[in-house]
């Protein structure tokens, strides 16, 4: 049996990532970005119980900078500047393109890159660190299990066309880096929590953040790519683990439901009016 001093230490360490402080709430501000389009050839590619035969879709990817008083949080970076301008098919496996830079959308609301102190990370994907590079000096934010991943040499077989540590060189060589373990919160006051949510790679995350006006907002990462992956508990094959993406889409979704937060799905375009379009914000 737990001492009552044993639990009392257990809630003391489970409490940052969801605690409220008791000091003069810091206003807290969230733009989505337009950080590339993905045209999906064979959407069977993200089941491997093959629920999707003979389909396909468009998957956006976006990403979302962060406004914590006077700070500036990147939650990834999309695709590469690289694929600006890229032509999508309808023959490979996927299909990438980049419209607009995150630069160039900071630009609109005043912003340049040395304004941004951090970038968090939810995983290693080309996809979800394209353009970190734009922002050297900011302080990267990355589980420490995926950063393991990116300073792999070799890459293991399983990170192999998904990860591109050259898209982070800047903290390979020596930039700031914050590495995690387990749920972070990012500023100290429960505003903007990392979580756990392994299984699409070993360290995968998904951010919370409590707004004042529109509640609580949880960004997936990619926990799943769509909505149709909850109800289904689908697993894409390249996931790294079966058991606890299950787990973690099981969290994802009990957490989004206990708090009445709006789930924002990353990859699902579906998703992109539950938040104001840019360059509006929720607050």
């Amino acid at each position: 049996m737990k001492t009552p001093i044993l639990v009392a230490l257990l809630m003391t360490a489970t409490l940052p990532a969801f605690a409220q402080s008791n000091a003069d709430p810091v206003e807290v501000e969230l733009w989505r970005l337009d950080c590339g389009e993905v045209k999906v050839n064979d959407l069977d590619m993200f089941s491997d119980t093959r629920a999707y035969t003979g389909e396909t879709r468009d998957l956006t990817s976006s990403c979302y900078l962060i406004r914590h008083g006077s700070d500036y949080m990147l939650w990834d970076t999309g695709l590469p500047v690289a694929l600006k301008g890229a032509e999508q098919n309808d023959t490979d496996a996927l299909s990438p393109t980049l419209k607009v830079t995150i630069e160039e959308q900071l630009a609109e609301i005043d912003l340049t890159p040395a304004d941004i102190g951090r970038v968090g990370i939810s995983h290693y994907h080309f996809d979800h660190t394209g353009q970190a590079a734009s922002f050297p000096q900011a302080e990267l934010m990355i589980d420490t299990r995926d950063w393991d991943v990116l300073s792999s040499d070799p890459l293991p077989t399983f990170a192999e066309g998904f990860a591109n540590p050259d898209l982070v060189k800047p903290w390979q060589d020596g930039g700031k880096l914050t590495t995690t373990m387990g749920d972070t919160d990012v500023f100290g006051d429960g505003s903007v929590t990392m979580l756990a949510m392994p299984g699409h790679t070993p360290g995968s995350l998904a951010l919370l953040l409590q707004l004042a006006e529109t509640g609580p907002v949880l960004l997936s990462g990619d926990v799943v790519h769509f909505e149709e992956q909850i109800a289904n508990a689908g697993v894409p094959p390249f996931n790294t683990d079966r058991g606890d993406t299950l787990a973690s889409i099981d969290r994802m979704n009990r957490l989004a439901g206990n708090l009445g937060a709006t789930l924002i799905i990353q990859h699902d375009p579906r998703d992109i009016d539950k938040l104001p379009a840019f360059p509006a914000s929720a607050k």
